[in-house]
C-alpha cells in the first residue's frame, strides 16, 4: 500500500470531521488549512472526478510539499471523508416548508438529486459506512424531521428515509453512468438513438418480442434515447412517495382502532 493511502482509521476521520484535534495551520502559511485543502480537492474532483484526487495533486494545487499535506490530513481516505461531509453541508435545510410531510420529503429528494448532479464524484466513493461528520449527522437529522410526528415508529422513520435516499442515489448513478458513456464515446444519447434507433426497429422481430418492440419504440421516440434520467427520477420519486403515503395512512387507521 502506497503512502497516498495512509489512513488514521475511522477514529482519525471522526477526529478531523468533528475538529477534535483542532484546525491545524503551519507557521508562515496562514492561507493553508484543512478547509482550504478540502475546497481545492472538491474543485479537482468536480472537474476531473474522484480518481484525480491524490495527496500529491492536492499538495501541488495548494502549493505545499506532499509530505507537508500529511500534517493537515493523514491520507486520501480521510480527505474524501472531509470532502463528502463538506458537500453535505451545502444542502438546504429550511425550517419551514409549505405542505405536509410529503412536500418536505420531496424537497429532501430534490436537494439530494441536485447535490449528486453538482458533485458527481460522490457517486464514485465506494459504498460502505458513511463518515458520521457533523454535516452527515445534520443531514440525517433533517431527513428524519420531515417524517416525524406522522405516526411512524423510529424504525419506520429510518426505513422511509433510507428508501428515499436509495431511490435518489440509484437514479443519480444511472444518470452519471450515462454521462460517462457520453463523455467517453463523444456521442450523446440522442445522437446514438438517431443512428441506432431505426436499425433496432428493423432488427427486433415484433412477433418474437412484441412488448419490447412496441414499448421500446414509443419510449425511444418520446425520449430521443433509450433512457431518460430525469424522467426516471421524477417517476420513481412519485411512486416512492405514493408508497410511503399508503404506509402513513395505514398507521393512521391503526391508531384510530380501539
Amino acid at each position: 500500500m502506497g503512502v497516498d493511502n495512509a489512513s488514521g482509521g475511522p477514529a482519525g476521520s471522526l477526529a478531523l470531521l468533528w475538529g477534535l484535534h483542532g484546525r491545524q495551520r503551519r507557521r508562515g502559511r496562514s492561507d493553508i488549512s484543512v478547509e482550504r485543502i478540502v475546497a481545492v480537492a472538491i474543485e479537482v474532483a468536480d472537474a476531473e472526478g474522484l480518481a484525480a484526487v491524490s495527496m500529491r495533486r492536492i499538495a501541488e494545487a495548494v502549493g505545499v510539499a506532499t509530505m507537508s499535506l500529511y500534517s493537515y490530513v493523514p491520507g486520501k481516505n480521510e480527505l474524501v471523508d472531509l470532502m463528502l461531509d463538506h458537500a453535505y453541508g451545502e444542502m438546504s435545510r429550511p425550517n419551514e416548508v409549505p405542505g405536509g410531510w410529503r412536500a418536505k420529503l420531496e424537497l429532501v429528494a430534490r436537494e439530494s438529486w441536485r447535490l449528486y448532479r453538482r458533485h458527481p464524484w460522490i457517486l464514485q466513493i465506494p459504498n460502505g459506512r458513511v463518515p458520521l461528520g457533523p454535516n452527515a449527522v445534520a443531514k440525517y437529522d433533517y431527513e428524519l424531521r420531515t417524517v416525524d410526528g406522522i405516526g411512524l415508529s423510529e424504525i419506520e422513520m429510518d426505513s422511509v428515509v433510507n428508501l428515499m435516499v436509495a431511490h435518489v442515489e440509484s437514479a443519480a448513478r444511472r444518470w452519471f453512468e450515462a454521462s460517462q458513456v457520453e463523455q467517453n464515446s463523444g456521442m450523446t444519447d440522442q445522437q446514438w438513438w438517431a443512428v441506432n434507433g431505426p436499425l433496432l426497429r428493423n432488427i427486433i422481430d415484433e412477433s418474437r418480442f412484441p412488448h419490447a418492440a412496441r414499448v421500446g419504440a414509443v419510449t425511444g421516440e418520446a425520449y430521443g434515447s433509450a433512457y431518460e434520467p430525469e424522467q426516471a427520477f421524477e417517476f420513481g420519486l412519485g411512486r416512492v412517495l405514493d408508497g410511503i403515503e399508503v404506509l402513513v395512512e395505514q398507521r393512521a387507521v391503526s391508531a384510530r382502532l380501539p
